[in-house]
């Protein structure tokens, strides 16, 4: 180990995509629910039900296949042709790369600091990084849609460590999800529940 990473507090940073680097648009559903009559959220909530979408995130279904149980349990709610339309609008929600985000990361990298990022995604999160632009962002990609386990199971966690070649408690896990950001601490991992790109300057430091 070099004088220079004994200084610093972590060697490797663990970073969530979605809501973190990766950030959605979700007005045309919002817009669609209140044409329809629909409380905010609703699709949101039938979408990210466990059993709906726990098959999507260990890559058992398409994005595709996902927007068809999303509209079978918005079905009863509103009219079938209503259903389809508000999945196929959460399926296909525009996004965008959080730019400071991506370069405070880009900094990371740059100061020697492993990057590995650690995503609940479907199969289709190595597309979607290509067309952000982000395909050499980081070190590595763990998509729990490729290797079959979602966050928090401390097994995902475990393969991204691996990847990262350092000991957990070397490791500066970041993620908008406290659940899972409390299953990392639990690890012995430093750990940020993110809210705004600030949380991550914060923990960054100096780097």
């Amino acid at each position: 180990m070099s004088p220079t990473s004994r200084r610093r507090p972590f060697d490797a940073v663990l970073c969530d995509v979605d809501n973190v680097v990766r950030v959605y648009d979700s007005s045309p559903v919002t817009a669609l629910e209140s044409a329809a009559g629909l409380a905010e959220g609703t699709t949101m909530k039938v979408a990210f039900a466990p059993e709906t979408v726990l098959p999507l995130l260990l890559g058992r279904i398409t994005p595709n296949e996902w927007a068809w149980s999303v509209a079978s349990g918005l079905t009863g709610l509103v009219p079938e042709v209503t259903a389809f339309a508000l999945a196929n609008a959460l399926v296909d929600s525009p996004f965008h790369a959080d730019e400071t985000v991506v370069t405070l990361l880009r900094r990371t990298r740059a100061a020697q600091v492993r990057l590995v990022l650690v995503s609940n995604a479907s199969v289709q999160l190595e597309e979607d990084l290509e067309s952000l632009g982000l395909t050499d962002l980081a070190d590595d990609v763990v998509s729990s849609a490729r290797v079959g386990i979602a966050k928090p199971d401390r097994r995902i966690y475990d393969i991204a460590v691996e990847r990262a070649g350092v000991p957990a408690e070397r490791c500066l896990f970041v993620d908008d999800t406290l659940e899972n950001v409390e299953a990392a601490a639990a690890l012995g991992m430093q750990a940020v529940h993110f809210r705004e790109a600030e949380d991550l300057r914060r923990a960054l430091g100096t780097l």
